[in-house]
């Protein structure tokens, strides 16, 4: 991979970054802000819930934002691009629709076949 493609890969996995970060400060200032007292219980159940589903998908975006952080690790070791497994280049296009990718797409497809005959 060029030095191009390094710097390409770099912003857009810091643009991501930020991306989520400001929806979920965003999100964390919303729930400061609400007012829990208003409303029936109906309506306090919902909102709830709302908020429940609401931080479930801040806590991915955490997980995400923790992968994103190991891509750009890895982008500055000179690892970045290279299949955890096989060390096999894993592609431009592959790296283009899932910038956080470790494993080359033969990889990825070896070890989901094989969680589906664990069951897992």
């Amino acid at each position: 991979m060029n030095p191009m493609h390094l710097a390409y890969f770099r912003n857009k996995l810091r643009d991501w970054r930020d991306q989520l970060v400001e929806e979920s400060r965003q999100t964390m200032d919303n729930l400061r802000e609400e007012v829990r007292d208003v409303g029936d219980e109906a309506e306090r159940a919902t909102r709830e819930t709302e908020n429940s589903l609401e931080l479930r998908t801040r806590d991915r975006y955490r997980k995400l934002i923790s992968k994103i952080d190991k891509a750009l690790r890895r982008i500055e070791e000179g690892s970045y691009g290279f299949c955890e497994e096989t060390d096999e280049e894993i592609g431009i296009d592959r790296l283009d629709a899932r910038p956080i990718a470790t494993l080359s797409l033969d990889a990825q497809e070896r070890r989901e076949h094989l969680q589906k005959q664990m069951g897992d």
